[in-house]
């Protein structure tokens, strides 16, 4: 992991290089020198190859990227190889690529850059004299190779752009894998949740509707489609967002579903602005605090008690609260669970890791509480942030 984070800001160094060092080659009066502008154009290629190979090591993808590092190397020719076949070959000969895997055998097995000799080249096309196959990697393995020809004997210098362009590539490669395993972590996550809905509330929720059969049918019918519509929704099986509205609407479902079983004890107090409904909020976020309102806050005292949830517009923020007037807490075991320490409030860590995640540090949970003063759980989730979309 570490490995990839040293990556990202790598990249992300380079692309911010590549503006700062446009801007002052392009400033009033100022060309820069030949170097500068070489230092320009090549950073200006990179981020346009980049986006094409964060999907990993596709064919789609190594299409896309591979005119940008054909440009960006110089050569007659580029190509791209998984470990089995060719991805892709841009330039002079493309009609002749099944050979391309044959010519990065040697990089493919020892890992290392090697020279193609004339005679391979010329599979591609009599004006070749030369190329150069070097090893793509993802998390330290060979997955592939990039392969350049020349109509000129390889040197030192060749050599060492191949090298150098490859192993840029095989930093996206690492910045995708990072991709795909955060998505996998964040799926986990959920998998987590879901595990957290507690057999109990499924066994009473279903004694309860079998409570009303006979006495109360159609309030038996309407709980029982409303149990239905919970599950669905918290066993979706795709997007880690989803609206603040849908989010709701479970919560809505889960608080009749607990009504029928505590009756009058359990009151339920909504305020929310129509204007952050459709905010995107990580998917399974407020229900499980509201469960941990009525379990840990109320399920234990015999006195009624309300659960207070509100969302509401301040500047560019939702902000979102789930508040109960039941036993509390005490702070420190809470502060223990959201620094990770097990315990019984794992699905409230869990939503706090996420927001960070999603959002940054400074968007985690606020939790308020005291023994026998109730709790109040706070998050702030911003109305529009970057990369926050159903996948």
């Amino acid at each position: 992991m570490d490995a990839w984070v040293l990556a990202l800001v790598a990249i992300a160094g380079a692309i911010v290089l590549g503006i700062a060092v446009a801007r002052w080659v392009r400033g009033p009066g100022r060309m820069g020198t030949e170097a500068q502008m070489a230092t320009y154009r090549t950073l200006h290629i990179a981020s346009q190859a980049a986006p094409s190979l964060r999907a990993g090591l596709t064919q789609a993808g190594a299409q896309r990227s591979l005119k940008h590092l054909h440009n960006l190397l110089g050569v007659p020719a580029v190509g791209i190889t998984d470990r089995v076949e060719a991805l892709a070959l841009d330039g002079i000969g493309d009609k002749h690529r099944d050979c391309v895997v044959a010519h990065a055998q040697a990089a493919l097995d020892t890992g290392v850059a090697t020279v193609i000799s004339e005679t391979q080249a010329r599979e591609v096309s009599q004006m070749f004299r030369s190329g150069v196959a070097a090893p793509l990697t993802s998390d330290e393995v060979v997955i592939g190779a990039l392969v350049a020809y020349t109509n000129a004997p390889t040197g030192p210098a060749m050599m060492r752009a191949v090298e150098e362009v490859a192993g840029f590539v095989s930093g996206q490669l690492d910045l995708a894998e990072l991709d795909r395993t955060r998505a996998r972590s964040a799926e986990a996550e959920v998998k987590v949740l879901r595990a957290q809905i507690s057999p109990h509330f499924i066994f009473n929720s279903l004694t309860a509707i079998a409570s009303f059969v006979r006495t109360d049918p159609d309030r038996a019918r309407e709980l029982l489609l409303d149990f239905a519509d919970f599950t669905r929704y918290s066993f979706r099986s795709h997007g880690r967002y989803t609206a603040l509205a849908e989010e709701l609407r479970s919560v809505e479902q889960y608080l009749l579903l607990e009504q029928a079983r505590f009756g009058d004890r359990l009151q339920v107090k909504l305020r929310v602005d129509p204007e952050v409904l459709s905010v995107r909020i990580p998917f399974l976020c407020i229900q499980p605090l509201v469960e941990n309102a009525v379990r840990h806050g109320l399920e234990n005292r015999d006195s009624p008690g309300t659960v207070s949830i509100t969302a509401v517009e301040r500047g560019g923020d939702c902000w979102i609260s789930v508040e109960d007037d039941g036993v509390g807490n005490d702070p420190d075991v809470i502060r223990r669970s959201l620094s990770g320490e097990p315990g019984d409030h794992v699905g409230m860590a869990n939503v706090d890791e996420r927001l960070r995640r999603a959002f940054g540090d400074d968007h985690g949970l606020v939790v308020e509480t005291a023994p026998m003063a109730g709790t109040k759980v706070t998050m702030r989730v911003p109305k529009y942030a970057e990369g926050v979309v159903d996948e």
